[in-house]
């Protein structure tokens, strides 16, 4: 075991240093790290050192930590804090990065990224050879290689030559010279004497080179003030027609900044305007109610089966444009209704022969539940989804189109973005909404992207933007701030209003003094126990707030009844088949036409129905056309009487067969006349009812009984089917028990591997398992049960696998050694003839 007070040599012992919670701080961080549970800390240092889990950790940095980190890779290797501030800071210093460097420097130990003391900082290698700067990998400092590593293949005389064009003494060899050069380019004092006689045109060029890239191109014969600089190894080559600005050198003209601006602190997040909160409450209840009528349009119009399924799966393009006309939205929007849908399980292919869409049976699960917790189940699946329908129509990376419901869509950052942002909302003052720009600025100082960024177009700032928008379709934001069921969705307690700010009006109140609500930017997602909970909390809160079904409707005149709110199912359902719909808005305009009667006579109603069905739900007298309508209709339907013959056609009055036999329009349906009452086709019943109907006459179908048969609306659903799975972003976090369990079996692993044993007949080297004859390992058991010993054991359980354990035997009979494994933290028993060999630890 390494001493405490001793510096670590290796991030292995920077890591068994360490206490528990420091470890499990790594180990939430860095979940990957324990994909499976490593055998011991050394296991453990070697993964957190490779390159695919570096990468991961670099990428969840914020700009701050990153660009210390960016620093610590063009820092000598080790480097002291100081030597990182100055880098930090510059020559000059500044408060605002002296005070946040120690968290930046927290921040990369926490996540084994740095190690060391604070006199000696090493930076993990893999990260130093992501972020430090090479002809091929600028850095992302805009800083160089080192005098020494531009030099390292220039020849002796070459370099004594620029020690001396600089003023410098001769030296006995290049290794001496190229420090010399190093120092004076370090030299505050003597680099500013160079450089001030230096010509104009070339302090230009050096300007020109500061701040990146460092890489300039040169001709055969450079002008005079380009000589002037290579000869002092101002700029050095670095291949033929190529220089580069020396790292020393650059810093020195940046006043010792590694970066351009440091950003010690996150951008604030502005706001844009301020409400009422009631008036966003209310305008963000709206948009959940719409938000159910649109989704309950959607599945409505797919209910005896949606658009087919393509070959490559989802929806065409002519699919989602007759879904966009049927919604009256623009189509991504209506890609967005969509993908809800299908992420909250009410959606789904039906799995046939000839594939289609419909809806799931947890839809009409869905539709019996109150309309607040109908709104909370798909704002949490519009939460937590990974897929994203603001993809929909773009190009996947083999420049395929990508379509709605189809694959290609998951992206695993969106929950995190999506939450992330509405986070930033609740951190505002209440009612207040943000301005995107600076939404978008915070994120990406939270989550800087590694290399150029193209214009903020990458993807964090797309799923950013489609937060913002998304979020106030679906009424979890209202006038852009987030509403008072979207922050209990979130995980956020509830606001608490006193009796004179609950009895506020709840009129426009733009730019009105609001009351502030201070909530901490480090809210985390919730885990689905816990999110399940936040959602029904956030239910309650929206139900006071959605419309009270109407039950009634005014007829008009025209042929034509308002709903003037929503309307409750049952009659919304009925009138729904007894009507189109001909506007929508806060009022529903349905028209009556004979082919929506005759829709309602075909589902089994009689006009004695219609009639007193409309004088109960009516406030206003039924229309005296709307009577004649409803009767001149019933009186002609099922006077054509059409079954199976394949399909026929018999009618009392053989006038009317006439008329159709001789109607050219009939010519499709090659009708015959088999008797004076009937006349006969090879088309289907279905297409001849269409055809008749389509010709003006209202035809009703009947039983091979002869009685009229009564169509009603078929609801087709898929199988059951469960939602779409979120794809997740690596390993999950993992929680406290198997954090408490994945420390216990490391630490323990690394005891077993650390420490000493006693020289026995058997030399164990490190690393290897102890062998030993079954003989020996009998003895030394029985032993240690005697003494209380703790053992090393080599052991192969039944699947072959090796591995080595600490135990502490307790008993030994039969065969067997029931001792305390110190590995796994419990009693276990072993069969000793797996057990490879046995080692005594030494005492401490």
């Amino acid at each position: 075991m390494s001493n405490p007070a001793t510096p670590p040599r290796s991030l292995a012992e920077a890591l068994r240093a360490r206490d528990d919670a420091s470890l499990a701080v790594l180990l939430r961080a860095r979940p990957d790290l324990i994909t499976p549970v490593p055998t011991d800390l050394t296991q453990l240092a070697t993964r957190a050192g490779t390159r695919a889990s570096v990468l991961r950790a670099l990428e969840r940095l914020d700009r701050f930590a990153l660009q210390a980190a960016e620093a610590l890779a063009v820092a000598g290797d080790p480097a002291s804090y100081q030597e990182l501030l100055g880098l930090m800071a510059g020559d000059g210093g500044d408060p605002a990065v002296a005070g946040e460097l120690p968290r930046a420097v927290a921040a990369l130990r926490d996540q084994a990224l740095v190690w060391g003391d604070d006199d000696r900082l090493r930076l993990v290698r893999t990260a130093r050879e992501v972020l430090a700067p090479s002809p091929q990998h600028p850095s992302p400092t805009g800083l160089g290689p080192t005098v020494r590593e531009a030099t390292s293949g220039m020849s002796p005389g070459r370099i004594q030559e620029i020690v001396a064009a600089a003023g410098l003494p001769s030296t006995h060899d290049s290794v001496s010279a190229v420090d010399a050069l190093t120092k004076l380019f370090g030299h505050r004092k003597k680099m500013a004497k160079l450089l001030a006689a230096a010509p104009a045109e070339s302090r230009e060029v050096l300007s020109r080179l500061v701040w990146g890239p460092p890489y300039g191109q040169i001709t055969p014969e450079p002008a005079a003030h380009l000589r002037w600089l290579l000869d002092r190894g101002l700029l050095l080559p670095t291949a033929p027609g190529t220089v580069v600005l020396p790292r020393e050198v650059a810093l020195h003209l940046r006043e010792g900044r590694a970066h351009r601006e440091p950003e010690p602190t996150p951008p604030a997040v502005e706001p844009a305007a301020a409400h009422r909160p009631q008036v966003v409450d209310a305008t963000a209840a709206g948009q959940a109610y719409t938000t159910l009528a649109t989704v309950e349009e959607l599945l409505k119009d797919w209910d005896e089966g949606g658009p087919a399924v393509l070959r490559a799966g989802g929806l065409s393009v002519r699919d989602l444009k007759r879904t966009a006309v049927a919604l009256d939205v623009p189509e991504p929007i209506a890609a967005f209704w969509v993908e809800l849908a299908y992420a909250a399980g009410l959606l789904a292919s039906d799995g046939e022969a000839d594939e289609r869409y419909a809806a799931t049976p947890a839809y009409d699960e869905w539709l019996d539940r109150p309309p607040a917790e109908r709104w909370a189940q798909l704002a949490e699946a519009w939460l937590t989804a990974t897929r994203t329908s603001g993809l929909v129509g773009g190009r996947d990376a083999k420049d395929r189109a990508l379509s709605a419901l189809g694959p290609g869509l998951d992206r695993s950052a969106a929950p995190e973005v999506r939450h992330r942002v509405l986070t930033l909302l609740a951190a505002l003052p209440e009612g207040t909404s943000p301005t995107a720009d600076s939404v978008l600025a915070r994120l990406r100082w939270e989550r800087p992207l590694r290399g150029p960024q193209q214009h903020g177009d990458d993807l964090r700032t797309r799923l950013a933007r489609w937060t913002l928008s998304e979020a106030e379709l679906l009424g979890v934001t209202g006038r852009g701030a987030l509403s008072a069921h979207g922050r209990v969705l979130l995980g956020a307690p509830a606001v608490e209003k006193t009796p004179e700010q609950a009895a506020e009006p709840s009129g426009p109140g733009d730019k009105l003094p609001v009351r502030h609500h201070h909530l901490s930017p480090a809210l985390e997602p919730l885990a689905p126990p816990e999110q399940a909970v936040a959602t029904a909390a956030a239910g309650r809160l929206l139900a006071p707030l959605l419309p009270e079904p109407l039950d009634h409707v005014l007829l008009q005149a025209d042929l034509t009844a308002v709903a003037p709110g929503p309307l409750r199912r049952p009659l919304a359902d009925a009138l729904g088949v007894l009507a189109d719909v001909e506007s929508k808005g806060g009022a529903t305009v349905y028209r009556f036409t004979p082919a929506s009667v005759r829709r309602a006579l075909d589902a089994g109603q009689t006009a004695a129905d219609l009639h007193a069905f409309l004088a109960t739900h009516s406030r206003t007298p039924v229309p005296q056309p709307l009577a004649y309508l409803i009767d001149d209709v019933a009186r002609r339907h099922g006077h054509l009487r059409v079954g199976a013959a394949s399909a026929y056609v018999r009618c009392d009055d053989d006038t009317v067969l006439n008329e159709i036999m001789a109607d050219k329009r009939a010519s499709g349906l090659r009708l015959r006349r088999l008797a004076p009452s009937v006349l006969a086709t090879q088309a289907d019943p279905a297409a001849l009812l269409e055809g008749l109907r389509a010709m003006g006459y209202a035809p009703a179908a009947e039983s091979a009984e002869g009685d009229v048969l009564i169509t009603r609306a078929h609801a087709h659903r898929t199988p059951p089917r469960t939602a779409p799975e979120p794809v997740p972003d690596g390993p999950p976090p993992p929680d406290s028990t198997l954090l408490a369990a994945a420390i216990r079996a490391i630490r323990a692993g690394d005891l077993a591997a650390t420490t000493p044993r006693k020289s026995a007949g058997a030399a164990v080297r490190g690393g290897e398992l102890p062998r030993t004859t079954p003989a020996e390992t009998l003895a030394t058991m029985q032993a240690a049960v005697l003494t209380g010993d703790t053992l090393w054991i080599g052991y192969v359980n039944a699947e072959g696998t090796a591995s080595q354990r600490v135990i502490a035997p307790i008993r030994v009979e039969g065969g067997f050694v029931t001792a305390y494994d110190h590995t796994a933290d419990e009693v276990r028993t072993y069969p000793l003839h797996r057990v490879t060999g046995v080692a005594e630890l030494a005492q401490e």
